[in-house]
């Protein structure tokens, strides 16, 4: 199970933590990954972390200011969100999967619920 949390409302230029608990499984096996959906969009792929935590990917749009870590011992997963922008307005998903990293949403087995955020201009 997977329980993302710390989505809120916040102004352009402004920061939040996601957070993402997980439950009921090896996590320190684990990729994780945080995607987005926006209203009327397609689900979008936003940062991923090895399970290790070593190795970490984003997108084109979030590098340089969202940054993914995980604390493998809480079996927890975060993303710092700094200098945040209207287009960032979406609902946040974690989600994990049994094989390495992947940008791909079809590629990853389990999900959360989600959490919106939305940044105001």
């Amino acid at each position: 199970q997977l329980v993302e949390s710390g989505g809120g409302l916040v102004q352009a230029g402004g920061s939040l933590r996601l957070s993402c608990a997980a439950s009921g499984l090896t996590f320190n096996t684990k990729a994780m990954g945080w995607f987005r959906q926006a209203s009327g969009k397609e689900r979008e792929f936003v940062a991923a972390i090895s399970s290790s935590g070593i190795r970490t990917y984003y997108s084109d749009s979030v590098k340089g200011r969202f940054t993914i870590s995980r604390d493998n011992a809480k079996n927890m997963l975060y993303v710092e969100m700094n200098s945040l922008k209207p287009e960032d307005t979406a609902v946040y998903y974690c989600a994990v999967r049994k094989g390495p990293h992947s940008e791909y949403a079809a590629a990853y087995d389990y999900w959360g619920q989600g959490t919106q955020v939305t940044v105001s201009s």
